[in-house]
């Protein structure tokens, strides 16, 4: 099971999203069987078997098990990740990101993050595939400003060091080098996302 699966058909998207399948998926952080998930969603066997189906057909949930019980062979099911997240393809919308874009803008941010989840989505399904790790860094941290000057002065240096950084090590002549993405955000956090 992975960690996190990005959701990029269209068709996978509407399956995911389905109340009851949501729920189901949610359920299946551990193999079961449809009778056992009937019981924990309260719906007929029947329904929730119909539902895994669709759910199985668009790779969101797997086999991790049969047993045969006298001519009967239960299939216990499990999701193909903890997590998902759809990417913006799915809903009609493949926001690219202005090159000259305001740094300062929401919709900008958005746009950039749009792309990181389609294009490391797409990677790390290929490296699954390919049975290789992805070659990423990510790096959260919080930060509280006295003030919007110390934010402001904050983003300026950032954008220096970045640039100074990038200069340092960038080489567009070498002949087995690898263009890579660098993304740094700064955003307000949200009240309700605790400490």
């Amino acid at each position: 099971m992975q960690d996190i699966e990005v959701i990029a058909d269209p068709a996978a998207a509407v399956a995911a999203l389905d109340p009851v399948r949501a729920r189901l998926l949610a359920e299946l952080h551990r193999p079961a069987s449809a009778a056992t998930l009937a019981a924990q969603v309260g719906l007929t066997r029947q329904k929730v078997n119909y539902h895994l189906r669709q759910l199985e057909a668009h790779g969101l949930v797997e086999v991790a098990e049969t047993r045969t019980w006298g001519g009967l062979t239960e299939r216990l099911l499990v999701a193909t990740a903890a997590g998902y997240v759809v990417a913006p393809e799915p809903l009609g919308a493949r926001p690219a990101p202005a090159r000259d874009g305001n740094r300062l803008s929401a919709a900008y941010l958005i746009a950039l993050a749009a792309r990181a989840v389609r294009e490391v989505g797409a990677l790390a399904r290929r490296a699954a595939r390919a049975g290789r790790p992805l070659p990423v860094f990510a790096l959260d941290t919080e930060i509280r400003f006295a003030n919007p000057q110390d934010r402001a002065a904050f983003a300026d240096e950032l954008a220096t060091a970045a640039a100074r950084l990038a200069a340092k090590y960038h080489d567009e002549d070498a002949p087995d080098g690898r263009w890579q993405r660098l993304l740094v955000a700064v955003h307000p956090r949200p009240k309700d996302a605790g400490a």
